[in-house]
């Protein structure tokens, strides 16, 4: 199928199932009315793929075709749809007894205490309520790998407000918080553990930390990488809003404010597509992942997944669990990810209202954007998390549906996407 307009056209590959053609529709019409030009879309219901489409351009590394086309198995680096797979690390070791999302950050993390951090919650880092958005000094892109600098940096701080009291996105500074704790409470990184408890298991081409060689510097991973594209205004009818308020424009554009600080938490900005960025597989902001990984990941959080064996996944073959749903070494009942407790936890509201940094009313769980104004998903109960200029992952309990949307075309959206929102609009049409 192709997208109707001539000027835009491109292939769309993949298949959907009986009842859910309006999601090809909209993949195609992204294309030819709102700016996408590579991207892929996947969608789970009950453990199983109902959507699987990709199409248009990847930009390639230096020496490679420009107009190479979007792959089957193309990989993407999601941005902040990162936070959601990393805040889901801390709840499996939360559902293990081995980390308590009630207790102090200092009890894993002693020199955090300092500056008055001594009752800062894990709660509080997870919910965005830490009061620690910016850090006192911006780091280089080259220090925002070290994996010391960010975290002792925050070590050291004082918050901006009483944890707990008020929420305020943390962009970069969620990504050190949480990895921190990991490194702390298992003695293992957060991107290794994620492979060894998470992706190899359930045969996810999902990264945090790509597996990377000083021959192979990008792992042999078929990369998408980023690159800016601007914006097409909407026609009134669709209902989506493209021009930001004036508050939000004023806050981007005034480099004292709290929101530029948050974002320029590291400065210059980095090449997020540079080699060492992509190794760092940075929590809150450095995954890369297939849409089709991204999606069976949040099927895998509500319910059981289908068997599957992915060769190359995670730097290794995938492991196809005896023809079972996806469930060895989790110790959960029926191969899910969560417990009915833990995805509970997840998911229950912790900030709601204005956001300190993002300038919008905003809702989080724990670690997870909810459904909302500011960042639609399928409906209220829906829980995920956007990637800045356009990925989106959630996953849906009471629909048993998981979906992942990523792109290389990075738009100005920060919580919410015009491509997104239609794809979206057309699953919930099509349930």
């Amino acid at each position: 199928m192709k997208a109707q307009d001539a000027e835009n056209a491109v292939d769309v590959h993949g298949t959907v199932a009986e009842g859910y053609e309006p999601l090809r529709e909209a993949f195609a019409a992204n294309f030819a009315d709102r700016g996408e030009t590579g991207a892929a879309l996947t969608v789970h219901r009950d453990g199983q793929v109902v959507a699987d489409l990709w199409g248009g351009r990847k930009n390639a590394r230096p020496g490679q075709d420009d107009d190479a086309l979007w792959q089957e198995e193309t990989a993407a680096v999601i941005r902040s749809a990162s936070k959601g797979p990393a805040a889901a690390v801390l709840h499996m070791l939360h559902q293990r007894g081995q980390l308590d999302l009630d207790a102090p950050v200092a009890t894993y993390w002693p020199e955090f205490k300092s500056n008055g951090k001594e009752r800062l919650l894990v709660r509080h880092v997870l919910a965005h309520r830490a009061g620690l958005p910016t850090l006192d000094s911006p780091l280089t892109p080259g220090q925002a790998v070290d994996g010391v600098s960010g975290p002792s940096a925050l070590a050291a701080q004082a918050t901006l407000w009483e944890p707990g009291t008020d929420h305020g996105y943390h962009p970069h500074t969620y990504g050190w918080l949480i990895g921190e704790l990991v490194q702390r409470a298992t003695g293992r990184t957060l991107g290794r553990w994620f492979a060894e408890e998470v992706a190899n298991p359930l045969g996810l081409r999902m990264w945090f930390g790509l597996p990377a060689t000083e021959e192979v510097p990008d792992g042999g991973v078929d990369l998408a990488l980023l690159a800016e594209v601007p914006t097409p205004e909407q026609r009134a009818a669709t209902g989506l809003r493209t021009r930001p308020k004036a508050s939000v424009t004023r806050a981007y554009g005034d480099p004292a404010s709290l929101t530029r600080r948050a974002f320029d938490a590291v400065a210059p900005r980095p090449d997020e597509s540079d080699p060492a960025w992509l190794a760092a597989g940075l929590p809150g902001s450095g995954s890369v992942a297939t849409a089709r990984s991204l999606s069976r990941f949040y099927a895998a959080l509500i319910g059981p997944v289908e068997a599957r064996s992915v060769p190359g996944a995670h730097g290794a073959a995938g492991r196809a669990v005896g023809g079972r749903p996806y469930g060895r070494g989790t110790g959960v009942a029926g191969g899910r990810l969560f417990t009915p407790a833990t995805l509970t936890q997840a998911r229950s509201q912790e900030s709601s209202g204005p956001d300190r940094v993002l300038v919008v009313n905003s809702r989080f769980g724990l670690g997870f954007m909810l459904h909302g104004p500011g960042a639609p998903m399928l409906a209220q109960g829906s829980f995920g998390h956007p990637g800045r200029g356009g990925s989106l992952a959630f996953a849906d309990p009471e629909s048993g549906t998981a979906f992942a949307y990523v792109t290389a075309a990075m738009q100005r959206s920060v919580t919410s996407d015009p491509r997104a929102h239609a794809l979206v609009a057309a699953l919930r049409a099509c349930l």
